[in-house]
């Protein structure tokens, strides 16, 4: 029996193969539970125009997401931070900072897609990954500064008058 995939099937085929299966296996389980159909060429022709529409919209998805990684690759997020002593920054700078910083920029990108391993706790430049599509990551520039400390000398409290 000539049947064609609707998904993968471990050890027959992947989705849209052309495979030829036993009748019982056919009828009593891959055409029951959804996995297949049979292979006339009305579902042929069917099946290949849908999956011609599945791809024109993957390669939409895929255009777009290249131009979105251009834009990216052109922005530095900058970020002061309080230090303490030794050079370490009081907190971090998460993934959602950086999405923000990237929203200000005109870009929208779910933080989700940032894939930071373990949130940024020093100074420097970072290097973020980001990935947009299954075969497009970009990089995008994260520095990390210093806050500049403001020396404000408070003036002296003026002395209370005491009357003895």
């Amino acid at each position: 029996m000539k049947l064609l995939l609707k998904e993968d099937v471990h050890g027959l085929g992947s989705c849209g193969d052309e495979v030829e299966v036993r009748n019982g296996y056919g009828k009593n389980f891959l055409i029951p539970n959804g996995h297949a159909i049979a292979a006339t060429p009305k579902n042929l022709k069917q099946f290949n125009h849908q999956k011609s529409i599945v791809q024109g919209r993957l390669k939409k998805i895929k255009v777009d997401a290249e131009a979105q990684a251009l834009e990216i690759g052109k922005v530095i997020c900058m970020f002061k931070k309080k230090t303490g002593d030794n050079g370490k920054i009081f907190g971090a700078v998460t993934t959602q900072e950086i999405s923000k910083s990237l929203r200000s920029h005109g870009i929208e990108l779910d933080r989700r897609k940032l894939q930071l391993k373990e949130p940024i706790k020093s100074l420097g430049d970072f290097e973020v990954p980001v990935k947009l599509h299954p075969e497009i990551t970009v990089a995008v520039k994260v520095t990390v500064t210093q806050e500049e400390v403001e020396s404000k000398v408070s003036p002296k409290p003026p002395k209370k008058e005491t009357s003895s």
